[in-house]
């Protein structure tokens, strides 16, 4: 089975949305993981919220340190941060870049914001399906 990371700064939005789909939807060919280099206290609620919307629960889910996976080999790294300080990780066979905007980004109301990170949700699951689907 092959490992994934997806790493993003806080590992509260993006990367554990990729995680948690990845093993739902592909569980059977990969184990993927999440992490950050500055993890946030909690997984964002609305992420966790916008997940249970397509039947992928992860209340569960922390945001993990990167650290955390120092020496442990992965098949496949994705960072998925849109700015410049995306944490690098030199244990991955591979590594790709694929930026997603960051659903802390998101300001209004709560359905406004609900709403961007369905976006994002949808961006990620779309590409991840177009990226592991073909593998």
């Amino acid at each position: 089975m092959k490992k994934i990371l997806f790493i993003c700064t806080h590992n509260a939005g993006r990367s554990q949305m990729a995680e948690g789909y990845v093993n739902a939807t592909y569980g059977d060919r990969y184990s993927a993981y999440s992490a950050g280099s500055e993890p946030a206290s909690r997984v964002n609620p609305l992420v966790i919220r916008a997940m249970q919307e397509i039947g992928i629960d992860i209340p569960d889910a922390k945001p993990k340190l990167i650290d955390e996976f120092d020496g442990i080999g992965m098949d496949l790294l994705v960072t998925l941060c849109d700015s410049g300080t995306c944490p690098v990780f030199p244990w991955a066979e591979e590594t790709i870049h694929q930026t997603f905007p960051d659903p802390k980004a998101i300001t209004g109301t709560e359905e406004e914001r609900l709403a961007g990170i369905r976006a994002i949700r949808d961006a990620i699951t779309d590409w991840i399906d177009q990226t592991l689907g073909e593998a």
